[in-house]
C-alpha cells in the first residue's frame, strides 16, 4: 500500500513494508515502485523496505521541468525523514543508481551500504548525451512510439521472446510517465557529473551488471570496479537483471544487504 508525503507542494509516493534493516529501493528511468513487488516480497521478510516513486515516475507528481539526480536525492531524503530513518542500505536500478549516488554525496551519514543494479557512477559520454537530446525532442512528437521502443531495447535479445508478458507490464506502467517527467528525468540524467569518487568512498558496496547490457558497456563498468575498488557481480543478460535473471538477482541483494 502507498502512502505519500508534500514535497514543493508536490506529492511524493511511497511504500514501507517489513521490519528490520531498512533497504530503500530507487527505481530506473521510465519505471517506477512496482518494479520491485516480487523483491520487495522477498527482502521485507527480514527487512524493513521503503520503495520510492522518483520525481515525474509512478504516483509522484513532477516538480520542475529539469529533474537532476541532486532534486531526485532531496526528495528521497525528505521521504525518510518523514518516516523518521537515518541510516539505509541503498539499492538503485540504472537512474535510481545515479539518485542513490547523489543522495550519497549530499548526505554520506545517512548510507549504510549501496547497491547498483545495472548502474554506473560514471557520467553520461558526448555520444549518450546527444542521444538524449534526440530522444527529448522525439518525446514531444512520438511520445508512445519512443516509450515502447526504449522498453524493448533494454532486455537482452535472446529474453525477449521468453519476457513478452513482462515487457508489456514494464511498457504499460513506462507509458503512464507524461511527456514533461520523460523530458525533466532525461536532461537530468543529461545534466549528471561522474560521481566515482563518491563511489569509492563507499565502504559496503555493490555493482551488479548483465554482460549483454545494451545501454551499459560491460568492459567500461568492468574498469570502473575496478578504478572504485567496488565488489562486482556479472550476470548473463541484458539492463533489466531483477526480471531477465529475477532469481540470482534476489539471491545476490539478500546477501548484500545481510553482509
Amino acid at each position: 500500500m502507498q502512502d505519500f508525503i508534500n514535497y514543493k507542494n508536490s506529492k511524493i509516493t511511497y511504500s514501507d513494508v517489513g521490519k528490520g534493516n531498512t533497504v530503500v529501493l530507487l527505481h530506473g528511468f521510465l519505471e517506477n515502485s512496482t518494479m520491485w513487488n516480487d523483491i520487495v516480497d522477498e527482502l521485507s521478510i527480514r527487512n524493513r523496505v521503503i520503495c520510492i516513486d522518483l520525481l515525474g515516475h509512478g504516483n509522484t507528481d513532477c516538480i520542475g521541468y529539469v529533474h537532476t539526480m541532486n532534486d531526485m536525492a532531496e526528495a528521497v531524503k525528505q521521504v525518510l525523514k518523514s518516516l523518521k530513518i537515518r541510516r539505509s542500505i541503498f539499492i538503485g536500478h540504472s537512474m535510481g543508481g545515479y539518485v542513490a549516488l547523489a543522495f550519497a554525496e549530499k548526505f554520506y551519514k545517512n548510507i549504510k551500504g549501496l547497491c547498483l543494479l545495472n548502474s554506473t557512477a560514471q557520467a553520461d559520454n558526448e555520444e549518450r548525451k546527444e542521444l538524449r537530446k534526440r530522444a527529448c525532442e522525439m518525446a514531444q512528437k512520438n511520445h508512445e512510439p519512443l516509450i515502447k521502443m526504449s522498453i524493448t531495447n533494454l532486455f537482452s535479445e535472446n529474453k525477449r521472446l521468453e519476457l513478452t508478458k513482462e515487457i508489456e507490464q514494464v511498457r504499460n506502467e513506462a507509458l503512464k510517465v507524461t511527456v514533461r517527467g520523460y523530458i525533466a528525468a532525461n536532461e537530468g540524467m543529461r545534466l549528471r557529473e561522474n560521481k566515482e569518487a563518491v563511489l569509492e568512498t563507499i565502504d559496503k558496496k555493490l555493482i551488479i551488471v548483465g554482460k549483454k547490457d545494451p545501454v551499459l558497456n560491460y568492459e567500461s563498468i568492468f574498469d570502473e570496479a575496478k578504478r572504485t575498488n567496488t565488489p562486482l557481480i556479472n550476470l548473463p543478460n541484458g539492463h533489466m537483471s531483477h526480471l531477465e535473471d529475477k532469481e540470482e538477482t534476489i539471491k545476490i541483494l539478500k546477501s548484500f544487504i545481510k553482509k
